[in-house]
């Protein structure tokens, strides 16, 4: 059996030590050098070549190199291979951290403070409990679940929007369309964690900005193409939100001209909220590797007609 990768070269030797070490009855090459393409049952990759399938005629499992499958063409897939995310739970612990660092930062006005230092300002402002703050997370699979967990022990009022019904640890899980703007009318921040699918493109735009408290914070760490930045811009501007971490963009890095580089009320990180931990990447894999000798369905396999 050999698996293909076809992601980061500086990557490479990692995953090729990895595999060897946990699953040695794979052997590992990397791109270009595919060997016999009839022999590429498994495919590791970020951003695969056009018509890769046509290529690898044996393909049984095409596994992402990051935690979005949005790059992919799911229509061109052939129906005998099945997309796998690389998620674990040290991926969804790391982004769990980055969402309570960026909770915590709308929640204790810390973007306010970071002005108030560089204008030499020394202005207190008024502490709001955990217990009164309400934390909406938009998208409840493993990391927005994850993310909840560790949100939790704070005391936040939390609540989610899915498109299924999902338990919320202490708070109130609403679904689908008809209940996105009485979820975010009780958000003081909202959390964007959702994939990227046709339906969930734009998102976070005039309307659905409009539709939070006045004042209201914003992380996005999941697509920039979620959200309409210039709707964004123009909602910090007015003071409509108060607040964004954004850790995506729809261009990545960002223009120089970007104005989110030098706002005040936001706090820019270049795509780092969370990656794909090889280690426990490897583990997805030969976890997979049990399942299909057991004829079990993949762990973490996408679902074509959802999109993730």
């Amino acid at each position: 059996m050999c698996i293909l990768y076809m992601a980061d070269p500086a990557d490479a030797q990692k995953w090729r030590d990895c595999l060897s070490s946990m699953a040695p009855e794979l052997e590992f090459r990397e791109w270009p050098d595919a060997g016999n393409p009839a022999e590429v049952r498994y495919l590791l990759a970020w951003e695969p070549l056009p018509k890769f399938a046509d290529q690898f005629c044996n393909l049984r499992v095409l596994y992402a190199a990051g935690a979005g499958v949005d790059q992919f063409d799911l229509a061109g897939l052939a129906a005998g291979v099945s997309l796998v995310r690389l998620v674990d739970d040290s991926m969804a612990g790391i982004m769990a951290e980055y969402v309570l660092f960026a909770v915590l930062a709308l929640h204790r006005d810390i973007l306010a403070y970071q002005q108030d230092q560089r204008e030499g300002r020394w202005q207190p402002r008024p502490i709001v409990l955990g217990s009164q703050r309400r934390v909406g997370v938009m998208g409840l699979g493993n990391l927005g679940r994850a993310a909840l967990g560790r949100l939790q022990p704070l005391g936040f009022q939390l609540s989610g929007w899915n498109r299924s019904l999902k338990d919320v640890p202490g708070g109130r899980c609403y679904v689908g369309p008809g209940q996105l703007d009485e979820f975010l009318a009780q958000c003081d921040i909202v959390v964007n964690m959702l994939p990227l699918t046709p339906e969930t493109k734009g998102i976070l735009n005039a309307a659905t900005l409009a539709r939070l408290p006045q004042g209201a914070g914003l992380i996005n760490v999941g697509r920039g193409a979620h959200l309409v930045e210039q709707d964004l811009l123009a909602a910090l501007n007015e003071g409509r939100v108060g607040g964004a971490v954004l850790d995506v963009l729809a261009q990545e890095p960002a223009s120089p001209g970007n104005p989110f580089w030098k706002h005040p009320r936001v706090l820019l990180t270049p795509h780092i909220a969370s990656d794909v931990q090889i280690e426990g990447g490897v583990a997805v894999i030969v976890e997979n590797l049990q399942r299909e000798r057991e004829g079990r369905p993949f762990l973490n396999e996408v679902d074509r007609f959802k999109g993730y």
